[in-house]
């Protein structure tokens, strides 16, 4: 059974900063791209970060700079290492694991992120 847990979701004031981790289980971790997706209130759920199993990673503009996504294969963990953080960027958190070459994906159940003061 595949099971993809995110944590470290939580209230921060703007300017802060929170490390999300997403551990998988269930599949073979090294071979999947990993990503981080958010979805706010009312909008479409939109990429954040990814991290191929190569370690090539791509992010959305508006995180360029202020987030970075890393994993560590050997714990089967990808992170989310969020700073500077902007009240747009308040949304639920989802984890993502993607074989898109055999059109095999799965999700966590999602991590809130509310920045506010």
């Amino acid at each position: 059974q595949v099971q993809l847990v995110e944590s470290g979701g939580g209230l921060v004031q703007p300017g802060g900063s929170l490390r999300l981790s997403c551990a998988a289980s269930g599949i073979m971790f090294s071979i999947y791209t990993m990503g981080w997706y958010r979805q706010a209130p009312g909008k479409q759920r939109e990429l954040v970060a990814r991290i191929a199993s190569g370690g090539t990673t791509n992010y959305a503009d508006s995180v360029k700079g202020r987030f970075t996504i890393a994993r560590d294969n050997a714990k089967n963990t990808v992170y989310l290492q969020m700073n500077s953080l902007k009240p747009e960027d308040t949304a639920v958190y989802y984890c993502k694991a993607d074989r898109v070459a055999v059109g095999l994906y799965y999700w966590g159940q999602g991590t809130q992120v509310t920045v506010s003061s």
